[in-house]
């Protein structure tokens, strides 16, 4: 993966700007459900990273010292298919996405959302706590 300084992917524009590195600033909280909002370490710094020959990307998050207390990566695996064998379309074969939030106790709450078989299955999708961070 390549480190992206302009962080062109995960990026979320602001409507009202305070710095020009805001529109860059990935949405860390989406995942997040409500009731732990107050329960997690806010990133204030992120660095991004994306993959070029496959849909993939990594952001780290850092609190306020440095410290890693927020991880996502998703990736999407796509095969050629065909219903005519003529004409082919991208079909998703894989994806999986992982969003985790250290919270202020020192584990980790993570999502973890698989498309085992692409389309073609049912999506897994769940939050648990761990003691370290995913890799």
């Amino acid at each position: 993966m390549q480190n992206s300084d302009q962080c062109r992917y995960g990026k979320r524009p602001r409507p009202v700007r305070s710095h020009p590195a805001d529109s860059c600033r990935p949405c860390w909280s989406t995942r997040l459900p409500l009731e732990w909002h107050d329960r997690v370490v806010p990133p204030s710094a992120f660095r991004v990273f994306r993959e070029f020959e496959v849909q993939a990307r990594r952001v780290l998050g850092y609190d306020a010292s440095g410290q890693l207390c927020y991880s996502a990566h998703d990736y999407q695996l796509f095969d050629p298919r065909s219903d005519d064998d003529e004409e082919f379309y991208p079909a998703l074969t894989y994806g999986e996405s992982v969003t985790a939030w250290r919270l202020t106790d020192g584990r980790w709450l993570v999502h973890r959302q698989q498309e085992p078989l692409g389309e073609e299955a049912e999506r897994i999708d769940g939050f648990t706590l761990e003691s370290h961070s995913p890799r």
